[in-house]
C-alpha cells in the first residue's frame, strides 16, 4: 500500500491579512484519497495567532483535496481551522459563506513577482519605461525570462492538481502577472484559489523570488495596483435576470459597500482612487463595461435581458476570497426573488 504525503493547508491568525501555513502528513492508501478519508489533524494554534500557549489546540478540518504532481503520491488538502469543540474558529472565514450550490465565482488574481525588494525587471535605481507595452507582453524587455518560467510552472502544476485554472498574462507594470481561477458552488473557487496561491508561492522559493501581494506595493506612483476582480452569478441572475431585479441588487451593492470595501483587502483606499481603472473608494457606481466603475457590466449581460454574471472590481490582491465571496452571497440573499 503506497505512502501518501498530504500538504495540509489553512489560512492562520494574522491580521489584516492571513498566511497560508502548511505541513505534511504521511499516510497509506490503495490510491489517491477521497475527501472522507482524510483526517482531521491537529496543529499548535499559538504559534499562528489563533490560540493561547495554555490552550494552544487547534483542529485542521480537510474540505477539498489535489493531486500534487510535485511530489510522488503527492496531495493538497486544503482545510478549515476548528475549535476543539467542533465549532468554527474565528479565524475561519470559510465557515461564514451562504451556502449555495449554484453561486458561481471566477477570481482574477493580480500579484506583483519581486526579487532584492523591487519588482522583476526593475532597473537597481528609478523607474523602467512607463506603462504601455507590458500588458499581455512578449519579449524579454517587457516580461524576462524567469517570469515567463515562473507563471508557466504554476499553470502546470494547477492544472496536474484539476484546478480549474482558466488562464494567465502578463499584467500593466513591469513584473505584475495575473491568473485566473473558476468555480462552481459558494465555496470552491476560493478553495482554489488559495491553493492556487499556495502553488506560486512554493514555485517562486525554487527561483528566490517572492509574491508581492499588496495591492499598491509603488505607492502613490503612475503605476497600476493589483486587483483581484470578483466575477459573480446565481441562479437566478443567469436564468431570470431582469432590469428590475438588477437595479435592485445594484441598490444593496451601493447600500452595503461599508460592509464590501471592510472584507475587500486591506489599504485600498490606496488602490481605489478612480485612476488606474478603478472607482474612488468612497463612491459606489456601475456602468457597462466600464473598468472605471465599482462594478463592470458586460455587455453580453445587458443583451441577454441583463442576465449572466457582473464583475466587482473593488476586491484587491490581498482580499480572502472566502470573505470577499461571503459578504456578496449575503448582498445577494437580501434581494428578493
Amino acid at each position: 500500500m503506497p505512502k501518501f504525503k498530504l500538504e495540509y493547508l489553512w489560512l492562520d491568525g494574522y491580521t489584516p491579512v492571513a498566511n497560508i501555513r502548511g505541513k505534511t502528513k504521511i499516510m497509506e492508501f490503495d490510491s489517491f484519497p477521497t475527501l472522507d478519508q482524510l483526517p482531521e489533524w491537529g496543529f499548535d494554534g499559538s504559534s499562528t495567532q489563533q490560540a493561547d500557549g495554555s490552550d494552544s489546540d487547534c483542529i485542521l478540518k480537510p474540505v477539498a483535496v489535489y493531486p500534487d504532481s510535485t511530489r510522488r503520491n503527492g496531495g493538497l488538502v486544503m482545510c478549515e481551522v476548528m475549535l476543539p469543540n467542533g465549532e468554527p474558529h474565528p479565524s475561519n472565514t470559510r465557515a461564514g459563506i451562504p451556502d449555495d450550490p449554484d453561486a458561481w465565482f471566477g477570481f482574477e488574481q493580480e500579484y506583483f513577482l519581486y526579487e532584492d525588494g523591487r519588482p522583476l525587471g526593475f532597473p537597481k535605481h528609478g523607474y523602467p519605461f512607463p506603462q504601455g507595452q507590458y500588458y499581455t507582453g512578449v519579449g524579454f524587455k517587457n516580461v524576462g525570462d524567469v517570469a515567463r518560467q515562473i507563471v508557466e510552472e504554476h499553470l502546470d502544476i494547477c492544472l496536474d492538481a484539476g484546478i480549474n485554472h482558466e488562464g494567465i498574462n502578463a499584467e500593466v507594470a513591469k513584473g505584475q502577472w495575473e491568473f485566473q481561477i473558476f468555480g462552481k458552488g459558494s465555496a470552491n473557487c476560493a478553495d482554489q484559489m488559495w491553493v492556487a496561491r499556495y502553488i506560486l508561492l512554493r514555485v517562486c522559493e525554487t527561483y528566490g523570488v517572492d509574491v508581492e501581494w499588496h495591492c499598491k506595493p509603488l505607492g502613490d506612483t503612475d503605476w497600476n495596483g493589483s486587483g483581484m476582480h470578483a466575477n459573480f452569478s446565481t441562479k437566478h441572475l443567469r436564468e431570470v435576470g431582469g432590469k428590475e431585479y438588477f437595479e435592485k441588487l445594484m441598490d444593496r451593492f451601493k447600500e452595503n459597500m461599508e460592509e464590501h470595501i471592510a472584507v475587500y483587502g486591506p489599504d485600498n483606499h490606496m488602490r481605489l482612487t478612480g485612476l488606474h481603472e478603478t472607482q474612488a473608494i468612497d463612491t459606489f457606481s456601475y456602468g457597462i463595461a466600464d473598468r472605471g466603475a465599482s462594478i463592470r457590466v458586460p455587455h453580453s449581460f445587458v443583451n441577454a435581458d441583463y442576465k449572466g454574471y457582473l464583475e466587482d472590481r473593488r476586491p484587491n490582491s490581498q482580499g480572502d476570497p472566502y470573505a470577499i465571496a461571503g459578504r456578496i452571497l449575503k448582498t445577494i440573499n437580501e434581494v428578493a426573488v
